[in-house]
């Protein structure tokens, strides 16, 4: 990602009318988005009930040539039960995304009890196979545990090439989250993070009147939003 400009589009939420995903906003959020000069998507299969996939189908792919953006997907464990199930599902995420490829593919929401379930079922190895027929440019996790599981998970398997972690400056110091700790293992085994939830789900944005009296106090440019912050410390 050296080239591109850092700031991703999650397509977890995406703005809705009447049950679906309201096309026209999208379109106007993505254009203006790409105007900006940013390019990276995230989506995965549970997103919006599917719909998320659909939209960036008929959103992005069906809108922009394939190389004016980055997109990431993901393999979620709720979606497949053995080995023989994975290709085919991949399958279906290419054809619902409508590309050919995605430049990054996320073994999804590792945690100590979902790792064991990829590994019974060889998902690493079978990753890596559609890495090298071309089908998946880089390899990833998502990441939701403790920072000892994550470095039993990048020991393991050292082809992982990037890993996505929670990261804000609540969940920095938070006992379960472990965000430091967890970014410092990613340091320490050299793999390059994205981030999610930095403003924690828009939670950071609406404050409790003590949490405004903090960043008010100190507020060297009026511009500045709450949600500025939760920006500025993960970048």
């Amino acid at each position: 990602m050296e080239n591109e400009k850092k700031l991703g589009f999650g397509c977890m939420r995406l703005p809705m009318k009447d049950g679906e995903v309201d096309y026209d906003e999208f379109n106007r959020m993505i254009d203006y988005y790409m105007e900006q000069g940013f390019n990276y998507f995230d989506t995965a299969h549970g997103y919006i009930g599917g719909k998320s996939e659909t939209a960036i189908r008929d959103c992005l792919s069906a809108r922009y040539p394939r190389d004016s953006f980055v997109l990431t997907n993901k393999l979620t464990r709720n979606y497949f039960n053995s080995e023989e199930d994975i290709i085919p599902f991949f399958e279906k995420q290419l054809e619902l995304t409508g590309v050919e490829y995605f430049d990054y593919y996320l073994m999804h929401a590792q945690d100590r009890d979902i790792f064991e379930h990829f590994e019974r079922c060889h998902a690493y190895e079978v990753a890596s196979k559609l890495k090298q027929q071309g089908k998946i440019k880089h390899l990833g996790i998502s990441f939701h545990d403790t920072a000892d599981v994550l470095e039993k998970i990048l020991t393991k398997h050292p082809e992982i090439e990037i890993v996505q972690i929670q990261f804000n400056y609540i969940d920095f110091t938070d006992a379960g989250v472990q965000s430091e700790k967890v970014y410092n293992v990613c340091r320490k085994f050299n793999k390059p993070v994205l981030v999610m939830e930095p403003v924690k789900g828009g939670g950071l944005v609406r404050l409790p009147d003590e949490a405004k009296k903090v960043f008010d106090s100190i507020n060297i440019d009026k511009n500045f939003s709450y949600a500025s912050y939760t920006i500025r410390f993960a970048a």
